[in-house]
C-alpha cells in the first residue's frame, strides 16, 4: 500500500474557546483540510483481514458512559441486522477479562473480531451493526457506536498548560496515525490516515466529519474550525499540505 511518511511539516493552529472557557483547542489543520476518507468496503486492506477493517481486536469503551449506550443500542438491534445478536444476548457485549489500563475493558470477539462486525455472509451484507441500526433510525452513527470506532482516525488529547491566569485545557485534535497507538504503532497493519488510497474523498475531512467535530467540540467552536479551515483551503499559497492528498483534488 502507498503510505507515505508519517512524519512531515504539518500547520498547526490554536483557536480558544468560543464560549469563554479556559480551553484552546490545538488543531492540525494539515489533516482536517485533507480529503482522507474511510475506504472500508472500498480498498480497505484491514489491520489483519480485509473484510473486517479495523474491527479485529474490538472496541474499547472510553468509559462507563461509553459502553452503557452501546449497551442500549444492542438492546434494540434486530436479527436482521445483527449476526451476532444472539450470543451477545447470551453473554453480554464486553470482552471478560480485557480490561484496558482503564479499566473499562473492549467489546466481546467472536469468531476472529468485534461481535458487531456482521461478516461477508450475512444477508444483510458485511459490517457494523451498530451502524445499520443508526441509519435504520435515522440517527448519526456517532450516536450508536462506540466512541473510538466514531472519533478514528481524529486523533484527540488533553493536557494542561500553565498560562498567566492559572492553567488552561489544551485539547489537541489532530491525525490518529501510527504514533498514536503507542509503542506497537509501528510495526502494525495501520496504514490508511497517510495512505493515498484513503485521500480520495471530493471534500476536505473538516467538512465530511463535521457531525464528529461538532460531537466532540461544540457547534460554535466547529463553526470556528470550519472557518478558519475555510480560508486555509481556499489560499493558493495554504503551506504543509498533507502528502498524502492527490495534487490533482480541488482544495475547497
Amino acid at each position: 500500500m502507498p503510505e507515505v511518511d508519517p512524519v512531515f511539516p504539518r500547520e498547526w493552529l490554536d483557536i480558544p474557546d468560543q464560549a469563554g472557557l479556559a480551553r484552546i483547542y490545538r488543531c492540525d489543520l494539515t489533516w482536517l483540510t485533507s480529503h482522507w476518507n474511510c475506504i472500508y468496503g472500498n480498498g480497505c486492506p484491514g489491520t489483519r483481514q480485509p473484510h473486517q477493517g479495523c474491527c479485529t481486536v474490538g472496541a474499547h469503551w472510553s468509559g462507563s458512559q461509553d459502553r452503557q449506550r452501546v449497551e442500549s443500542c444492542a438492546q434494540r438491534l434486530p436479527g436482521e441486522l445483527w449476526q451476532f445478536r444472539e450470543t451477545g444476548q447470551a453473554e453480554g457485549i464486553t470482552e471478560a477479562g480485557a480490561d484496558d489500563d482503564d479499566g473499562h475493558g473492549r467489546t466481546k470477539i467472536v469468531g476472529g473480531a468485534c461481535i458487531f462486525l456482521n461478516r461477508n455472509d450475512f444477508p444483510a451484507g458485511p459490517g457494523c451493526a451498530l451502524h445499520l441500526l443508526a441509519l435504520r433510525e435515522g440517527r448519526q452513527p456517532l450516536e450508536t457506536k462506540p466512541d473510538v470506532c466514531w472519533q478514528i482516525p481524529v486523533w484527540f488529547s488533553y493536557t494542561w498548560e500553565p498560562v498567566a491566569e492559572g492553567n488552561t485545557l489544551v485539547v489537541t485534535i489532530g491525525e490518529f496515525g501510527r504514533a498514536a497507538w503507542g509503542p506497537g504503532g509501528a510495526d502494525m497493519n495501520w496504514w490508511c490516515s497517510s495512505n493515498t488510497q484513503a485521500h480520495t474523498a471530493a471534500r476536505p475531512l473538516y467538512q465530511t466529519y463535521a457531525g464528529e467535530l461538532t460531537a466532540l467540540i461544540g457547534h460554535a467552536n466547529y463553526q470556528e474550525l470550519a472557518r478558519i479551515c475555510g480560508q486555509r483551503s481556499q489560499s493558493p499559497t495554504a503551506p504543509h499540505r498533507h502528502p498524502a492528498d492527490p495534487p490533482f483534488l480541488n482544495r475547497r
